[in-house]
């Protein structure tokens, strides 16, 4: 494989995501469409919505499945993209270290970004404002399979593992960072607009910046395991009112 078969794949990789996300949302739709049998269109929409989660499972595997491909693809093994301690550090650290901001992000995103967000989002978004929470948690396990369980560290190993790895090859360490930030945030773009910038730049850039600074993956997933970890607990108590 030369050297432009490679950087097509690594586009492709890093799109693949909002990609099937797309095509998710068209087949819940066919499928719904299907099931009334044309009948009651009106409530289509919110069937697909309400199938959110479940899609978010499907997305995460086939994001698995598409980074390893890619991996194998360009020669690439776990270790080259980010999962291994250098010299001298230790686990229990990396892990506090990405945690800490994590949780930070967390709860600025829910008592602080989230109003700011909603009046975005009333002003113009895609989507409804408000809408984000209330189809993350329109059932409750499967998301927590996707968000918790897969998204930590399928997403790190797509974002800032191979395709960091791969972007850093190609531009300069600003630029490869922007564009990391840019493909994690359109990932998210089911959410909305408003939505795409604030995963992006509020998580996306400090898990960018740990991966850098700490030159490992370790730091920036336990950063968003503890993001998404306490996103799900915020999501179920807000659900048990």
């Amino acid at each position: 494989m030369n050297e432009k078969q490679k950087s097509n794949r690594m586009w492709w990789t890093l799109l693949a995501g909002p990609i099937l996300a797309f095509i998710l949302i068209v087949a819940a739709s066919v499928y719904f469409g299907f099931i009334t049998q044309g009948k009651n269109v009106e409530v289509i929409p919110q069937m697909v919505t309400d199938s959110t989660p479940y899609q978010l499972v499907i997305l995460q595997i086939w994001l698995l499945f598409v980074v390893m491909k890619s991996m194998k693809r360009d020669g690439l093994t776990w270790k080259d993209i980010g999962w291994k301690l250098a010299d001298g550090q230790q686990l229990w650290r990396e892990v506090l270290i990405g945690a800490i901001p994590g949780v930070a992000i967390a709860l600025l995103y829910f008592y602080v970004l989230t109003p700011i967000l909603t009046s975005l989002q009333k002003i113009w978004d895609y989507v409804p404002a408000g809408a984000v929470l209330t189809t993350l948690g329109s059932a409750i396990i499967p998301f927590a399979i996707a968000n918790v369980l897969f998204a930590p560290f399928v997403e790190e190993s797509i974002y800032r593992g191979y395709g960091l790895t791969r972007l850093l090859g190609k531009f300069s360490q600003p630029a490869a960072i922007a564009l990391s930030i840019f493909f994690f945030g359109i990932l998210h773009w089911t959410g909305g607009f408003w939505y795409v910038l604030l995963v992006g730049i509020v998580a996306g850039g400090p898990f960018a910046w740990l991966r850098m600074s700490r030159k490992n993956i370790i730091a920036p997933f336990a950063a968003h395991l503890a993001l998404n970890l306490v996103e799900t607990i915020f999501i179920v108590l807000a659900i048990k009112g």
